[in-house]
């Protein structure tokens, strides 16, 4: 008898024990964290980088500066996914893209510029060296023309006039 009654208890408790556990799993606080907060945030975000407004940006031209046009390329490509609505990281991005010959990115990203910045002596002078770059100097002309005439006081574009000057009167020969 005191077998059955020890064995009642044991079965009385699990029971209660059960009723109690079965109460933590309401529906109100299935979404909460050991702190109370989202239990989103115990989430693993290693794929999430955080970048200081500007770091990209500074990182990528100082890169460019230094002729590191791939790591530039790389860092702006970075930049325009973040920051999809910086002018800054669209034109280094297209620079550093003209840099490494690769055109079809750099088009691209005059494209998206065109809507953003289009119609001034920055985006007309680099999408004139991306030109001249390809060796397309009618076109360079062109776009170095409409920044000249935007801003006939501006250094870039006398520079680069200059340059067209001399690529029309130095042909390479090869």
């Amino acid at each position: 008898m005191l077998q059955i009654r020890a064995g009642t208890k044991c079965i009385a408790f699990l029971i209660a024990t059960g009723a109690v556990l079965a109460g933590c799993q309401s529906s109100g606080v299935d979404g909460l964290a050991a702190y109370g907060d989202s239990a989103k945030t115990l989430e693993d975000d290693s794929a999430v980088a955080f970048y200081k407004n500007d770091e990209l940006i500074t990182n990528g031209k100082l890169q460019f500066q230094e002729k590191n046009y791939g790591k530039s390329y790389a860092i702006y490509k970075r930049a325009v996914d973040v920051f999809p609505e910086d002018p800054a990281a669209w034109l280094g991005l297209a620079a550093s893209a003209d840099m490494v010959a690769r055109f079809d990115t750099s088009d691209r990203a005059y494209q998206q510029l065109s809507r953003m910045i289009g119609n001034t002596p920055v985006y007309y002078n680099n999408i004139g060296y991306s030109h001249l770059l390809r060796g397309d100097l009618r076109t360079a002309r062109r776009y170095f023309l409409k920044a000249y005439e935007l801003d006939p006081g501006n250094e870039v574009t006398a520079r680069n006039l200059e340059l067209m000057k001399n690529s029309v009167n130095y042909p390479q020969r090869g």
